[in-house]
């Protein structure tokens, strides 16, 4: 907290400093016995009409009276320190995105429009690396259009909680009632610790997703189109564990895409009888190592935030969060986004 020469503290942000990381104190009118202030740590998105906006690195919206303020300064726009390889947002977000490519795209500006026949949200999202070219609203609006020739909800998938991640556009979309459905988190680490775990002899490699992998992959169904996507990608490759027993599913299935520099993960899923057995970790061992082969040193994959048995398989396999994505969805005509 900002504190004056005579040890006071002082309110030195104002509304013209919105979109800049801050660090606020204030009261809390309903708080706990003995506590009487809080702090939030977020990009101010908004002071408007007495009210201040902070999205927090999770991407939750606080809101905080004017009148309730007691102390506040900008602080720097990202940790001065991070675990795992050094990447911008904008280098890790255009990585993932070749990692899962859809069927048909457009541009807008520097926002890219991609469908896949509805096949995972990641595919069927606009992503805002920059400015559209037009005004937001217009921007918007050609958004819903696109989608809804294509049968398709339209959908923005947004970054917060690191450096020129869009915590203005979640506030600006949240103030014209589109919805968040989903928040993950992407995490980086380095490749070659996790080609040291597990037992890869075990684990075979193809460039295909053949019958048996998609025996285990948890999306049924697979469309000619989910192949598509799930085969994009500079360098792709699949894993899978054999079942015990001839003609079973997999015990384990994983993928892999290497991109320059870095190795992306997804897809690993074991056979729920079969868990805490390693076999997760024998299969990211495998792709990790391929990964090396082909000159990749670093590696990424995405996780949501209630699955709490991957978060602690991958930070003990020295993986750490570098920033949360969500996927906000149009409202309807009624103004609800269901």
């Amino acid at each position: 907290m900002e504190i004056s020469a005579a040890g006071r503290l002082e309110v030195r942000i104002t509304a013209a400093d919105v979109g800049k990381r801050v660090s606020v104190r204030s009261l809390i009118e309903h708080g706990p016995p003995g506590e009487k202030f809080t702090d939030t740590v977020g990009v101010l998105t908004s002071w408007d009409k007495g009210v201040l906006l902070i999205t927090r690195k999770s991407g939750e919206s606080v809101r905080i009276a004017e009148s309730a303020l007691v102390a506040g300064k900008i602080v720097p726009a990202a940790p001065a320190r991070r675990r795992g390889p050094a990447a911008s947002y904008e280098e890790l977000a255009r990585v993932a995105a070749r990692a899962w490519r859809p069927v048909e795209s457009e541009r807008l500006g520097d926002w890219e429009l991609r469908a896949a026949s509805g096949f995972t949200r990641r595919a069927n999202s606009v992503l805002p690396l920059g400015d559209p070219g037009v005004p937001l609203d217009e921007a918007l609006d050609a958004v819903r259009r696109w989608y809804g020739e294509r049968g398709l909800p339209a959908y923005v998938q947004t970054a917060t909680g690191a450096e020129s991640t869009q915590e203005l556009l979640c506030a600006e979309l949240e103030e014209r009632g589109w919805v968040r459905e989903v928040t993950a988190e992407l995490w980086v680490g380095a490749l070659a610790p996790v080609a040291d775990r597990g037992d890869p002899a075990v684990v075979e490699l193809s460039r295909e997703a053949g019958e048996g992998w998609l025996a285990r992959y948890q999306r049924k169904g697979v469309s000619e189109v989910a192949l598509r996507v799930l085969g994009s990608g500079p360098s792709v490759w699949f894993a899978t564990v054999p079942g015990a027993a001839e003609g079973a599913p997999p015990a384990a299935i994983g993928r892999c895409v290497v991109d320059g520099r870095w190795a992306g993960f997804a897809a690993v899923e074991v056979d729920p009888e079969l868990r805490r057995q390693g076999l997760g970790t024998a299969v990211m061992a495998a792709l990790a190592r391929q990964a090396l082969d082909e000159g990749a040193s670093a590696a990424w994959l995405q996780v949501e935030a209630d699955n709490a048995e991957a978060r602690a398989l991958y930070a003990g396999m020295g993986f750490a969060a570098h920033h949360a994505y969500h996927h906000y969805r149009a409202p309807d005509a009624d103004g609800t986004g269901r």
